[in-house]
């Protein structure tokens, strides 16, 4: 591990927080001209996940720090005029189209990588890149079909070339539809000036270790390294060129780094109340949740359900820049239900309402009930009951 220099600054633990809430979007006016497509610029990606509770993840992102955008204006922010492109960063996330250069280095793994889960059969990968040539953009299902008769990972020829093909970077995906995987030629979807390798591996890790730490505002290196999944040697390596900076934060017990800007000013400003993705990159890391508001949380849906402690998928309630609760949501008709709701206590009741009234407004819901019996604190519940009517 590299020799930590002495740190330009020493922070507080609310210090912290604050700047991680700036740079995240929590904290301050939003850039409403900027929109969506602003979101995704400032956090370098957006994680996309396949449940859908009230909206699925990379629509709940932008809304949990603009409030209610449109969802179909989130869709065509990221998927018009060539705006995004999907691949693998944290997970299998939406990223501005002006980082395709710097993901170069992954690229080039992915085409030296040397096993496959998945046998590529003879001929497989030209045929389905041909297809799209002649064409133009497909789903797998169109490309050929998307599985054989098997289990769920008995992928078809056509899926496991054309998922190497984007792995390698000769085929993109521009868009989902219906869930799906729309794909198409590099070549024709990302723009011309974008369109390269150029970048050597070193500097593809710099850029994209100085835009984790700008995203963070302040982090150890495991937070930033995680954020697109970058080696802890790598970050290492190029960390001083990256132009982060050292910093101590009271009671986080390990080196951390924070973008200069962020310490450039005090960070103030309106705090969001909303319900949070387990997916959104403010807490997706649980370690750095836990170090950064002492908030426990674990997404439970792959959990059996008798495990469950908080629910399928429990969202946080963020608050005055605290974490003060969680709602488990669902829809039934008109109506958004909070199946189980867990409060820190009494104060929490106000922000949770306002979270589940705005939340419900967004989907089209015009009532909200809740459970009593399924809540941490049912003493509770009259108040919230009045604080949503």
């Amino acid at each position: 591990m590299t020799t930590v220099p002495r740190p330009a600054a020493e922070l507080s633990a609310d210090e912290a927080r604050r700047i991680a809430l700036r740079a995240q979007g929590f904290l301050g006016a939003p850039d409403r001209r900027a929109g969506v497509r602003g979101v995704l610029r400032a956090l370098g990606q957006v994680q996309l996940d396949t449940i859908s509770v009230l909206a699925r993840s990379h629509e709940l992102i932008p809304y949990a720090r603009l409030g209610a955008v449109g969802r179909r204006t989130v869709e065509d922010a990221y998927w018009t005029e060539a705006h995004a492109f999907e691949y693998w960063s944290h997970a299998a996330c939406v990223l501005p189209v002006e980082e395709w250069p710097h993901f170069a280095f992954r690229r080039r793994a992915y085409r030296s990588r040397p096993q496959w889960h998945h046998d590529l059969s003879a001929g497989a990968y030209d045929k389905v890149v041909d297809q799209l040539r002649a064409e133009g953009p497909q789903t797998a299902t169109e490309l050929g079909g998307a599985k054989n008769k098997g289990e769920w990972w008995d992928w078809s020829d056509a899926k496991i070339a054309v998922e190497r093909a984007l792995m390698y970077g000769e085929v993109v995906v521009i868009e989902r539809r219906g869930w799906k995987r729309v794909y198409d030629l590099a070549e024709r979807a990302i723009p011309e000036a974008l369109l390269h390798d150029d970048l050597d591996d070193t500097e593809c890790v710099r850029r994209l270790v100085r835009q984790a730490g700008e995203a963070l505002g302040v982090g150890t290196r495991a937070d930033i390294a995680d954020y697109h999944r970058i080696k802890g040697e790598q970050f290492d390596a190029v960390v001083e060129a990256a132009g982060l900076v050292p910093v101590t934060v009271a009671g986080w017990g390990k080196p951390a780094w924070a973008d200069p800007a962020a310490l450039a000013s005090e960070p103030r400003g309106r705090h969001r109340t909303t319900l949070l993705s387990p997916f959104d990159s403010l807490i997706w890391e649980r370690a750095r949740t836990e170090r950064i508001f002492g908030f426990t949380h674990r997404l439970e849906a792959y959990v059996p359900k008798p495990k469950r402690v908080h629910g399928y998928f429990a969202m946080p309630v963020l608050a005055g820049g605290r974490l003060v609760g969680r709602v488990d949501p669902a829809r039934e008709g008109s109506t958004l239900v909070a199946r189980q709701v867990t409060l820190d206590g009494p104060r929490a009741v106000p922000a949770v309402a306002t979270a589940l009234r705005e939340a419900a407004a967004w989907v089209g819901c015009d009532a909200v009930s809740v459970v009593p019996e399924r809540m941490n604190h049912p003493e509770l519940a009259p108040e919230l009951v009045r604080a949503l009517a």
